[in-house]
């Protein structure tokens, strides 16, 4: 079979000629490397070659299929994940896909943006509605991306930011081998008070105060709780630094007023993905509000040319969607998707797993942390959940030394709430992860009953298309 082929072509076809290199396990039946052989040869090889790759394509395709088919049968809690609606989905297979757009509406450096600039706009304002502010960039491409425009419009080399450590909950991007090692910030860890899952607020001013941070930045990965930033107001005006918050995870809930409203509470710049409780596209974004005309410039000039190029403009599309739906339907959906996961975390406590923060009501957001050092770990649960159709992540808990070996485990309500779920579906829900957590030997049984659970709820709710297959493959040919 030819692994390689090598073809020299002279001034005119007529004098191509083209150079084979074989491989097999029979070196009679094979022309020797680099045998010269004719044109029409080397046509027929190219057909013959190209048949291998037409099944590569289709074998792709099946994995992609089956993949779809798995989800759609199995629990999905990852806490960072969650369903387009079907217009959504339609913005991501449209025309944008394969465009190209760099700089700001009316002033790009493409030509053919008429109805990308009228979508972005749009897209803008509806960012700036939804979240009741003057200034949104829809341009980063992810969350973390979002992430590096705060650190490049906000910082300088050799700056200082506080942030949470990454034990007790905080993202990946604001560690010293992520996104701020990148810019050569340094960074100073919050006091962390390991029994509320939150900053110890006392010990957050002393540190402010003493380290007086460039810019304080707030958010997490394991976000269960409204993040106390009223109470630290008079620290951050003694010494002058920007609030940047990380609404990722929590940004749906946000949008639907039911979190926290960290614009409101004088923070300076919001970032986010938009794909987590927000059930949009894998992008990001950035929102102020109220920001001097000079910070603005800096965050559109680290967006582009600072860290993207052109922006992912069906990605783009698809969020300019979810932010029409989320005014719609985002307040019924945020309130469901955290009642969810409180009755999820409730019911598990209540089967004897060690879910933090009993005393709080386990959470005010979309996730829930589980202890389960006493049966395994975080990574051995993880893997036995998923062999039984529960899709979950192991998560470092507070006072974790190992990311690969944490003690937790990490789960979130948003997409079974967008499958229709409700408080009485995580009762069983809960019942299932405790069978696996607790009797590793009823791992096949409970996949039987997860697949059995999921056949009636597959269809798509909370957004226009209600109703839809949420799992659906569409086959293009």
């Amino acid at each position: 079979m030819p692994l390689h082929l090598r073809t020299e072509f002279g001034l005119s076809m007529s004098k191509a000629a083209c150079c084979f290199e074989f491989s097999q396990s029979d070196p009679e039946k094979s022309p020797m490397p680099c045998q010269r052989l004719p044109i029409r040869f080397l046509c027929s090889s190219i057909i013959w070659c190209r048949e291998p790759m037409k099944e590569d394509a289709l074998w792709i395709r099946e994995q992609v299929k089956a993949h779809s088919k798995w989800f759609e049968e199995s629990l999905p809690l990852i806490a960072s994940e969650n369903l387009m609606s079907p217009i959504a989905k339609e913005m991501m297979v449209s025309d944008f896909h394969d465009r190209y757009a760099e700089g700001m509406p009316g002033k790009r450096f493409y030509q053919g943006n008429e109805f990308v600039d009228r979508v972005e706009i749009r897209c803008m304002e509806l960012a700036q509605r939804l979240f009741k502010c003057s200034f949104s960039d829809v341009r980063p491409i992810s969350g973390t991306v979002a992430n590096m425009v705060a650190i490049y419009a906000l910082t300088s080399p050799g700056d200082l930011i506080s942030t949470c450590a990454l034990s007790n909950g905080a993202h990946i991007s604001t560690a010293t081998f992520g996104a701020v090692g990148f810019r050569g910030v340094n960074t100073v860890n919050y006091p962390w008070d390991s029994e509320n899952m939150n900053i110890d607020v006392d010990g957050t001013r002393k540190l402010l105060l003493k380290e007086r941070p460039k810019v304080a930045q707030f958010g997490l990965s394991v976000f269960l709780f409204p993040t106390p930033i009223n109470e630290l107001q008079d620290a951050f005006q003694e010494i002058g630094c920007d609030v940047w918050y990380d609404a990722a995870h929590v940004l749906g809930l946000i949008a639907g007023g039911k979190f926290q409203d960290p614009l409101r509470e004088g923070v300076t710049i919001l970032t986010a993905s938009t794909h987590k409780t927000f059930p949009g596209p894998n992008h990001g974004i950035v929102l102020a509000d109220k920001i001097p005309e000079d910070m603005e410039k800096r965050i559109r000039r680290a967006v582009f040319p600072g860290v993207t190029s052109s922006h992912h403009l069906h990605a783009m599309a698809a969020l300019a969607v979810t932010l029409a739906e989320e005014e719609i339907y985002g307040k019924r959906y945020a309130t469901q998707t955290i009642k969810n996961a409180k009755a999820l975390g409730q019911v598990l406590h209540e089967l004897g797993l060690e879910v933090l923060c009993p005393h709080l009501g386990f959470t005010e957001s979309h996730t829930i942390a589980v202890d389960v050092s006493k049966h395994g770990g975080g990574e051995e649960v993880a893997k036995n959940l998923e062999l039984a159709n529960i899709i979950a992540n192991k998560n470092l808990l507070p006072g974790d030394e190992s990311p690969v070996r944490p003690s937790g485990i990490r789960l979130g309500s948003q997409e079974l709430t967008r499958v229709g779920m409700k408080e009485s579906e995580m009762k069983e829900v809960a019942r299932l992860i405790s069978k696996v957590v607790t009797d590793k030997n009823k791992i096949e049984k409970v996949r039987s009953e997860v697949k059995e659970l999921r056949k009636g709820f597959t269809k798509i709710h909370y957004c226009l298309g209600e109703g839809e297959e949420a799992y659906e493959y569409h086959d293009f040919f």
